[in-house]
């Protein structure tokens, strides 16, 4: 079981052996823990699993520092534990004991949930 703990934007793994690992993402980055994509459409039909497309929306669990882009100061679009909408190919992928994370930049969101 892998427990996470968020400290100060930062994320604190912690694994069987009690490993940490402290991640926090650079400047003009979120970690984005992906949702669950629906597996029931609107209409009420159940799709299986590989049916589905991957997930674009996903909760925030750590943000990187402002991003200084062409001498301008680019602040996070989203802030911790928000749920966000994201390019359908944007972000890179990391697997973290057996779950998926992503890494993805500021200029990939496309919206926060509200």
């Amino acid at each position: 079981m892998t427990l996470l703990r968020i400290v100060g934007g930062s994320v604190l793994f912690f694994v069987k052996e009690m490993t940490k690992i402290n991640l926090k993402p650079t400047a003009g980055y979120l970690l984005i823990e992906p949702l669950d994509k629906e597996t029931k459409t609107a209409s009420g039909i159940y799709l299986p699993d590989n049916a589905g497309e991957k997930p674009q929306k996903g909760k925030v669990i750590a943000v990187g520092g402002v991003l200084l882009q062409d001498g301008q100061k680019v602040e996070s679009p989203a802030k911790l534990n928000e749920v966000v909408l994201y390019k359908k190919w944007g972000g890179n992928e990391v697997k973290i004991e057996g779950k998926e994370y992503l890494f993805v930049k500021f200029e990939d969101i496309l919206a926060i949930e509200g």
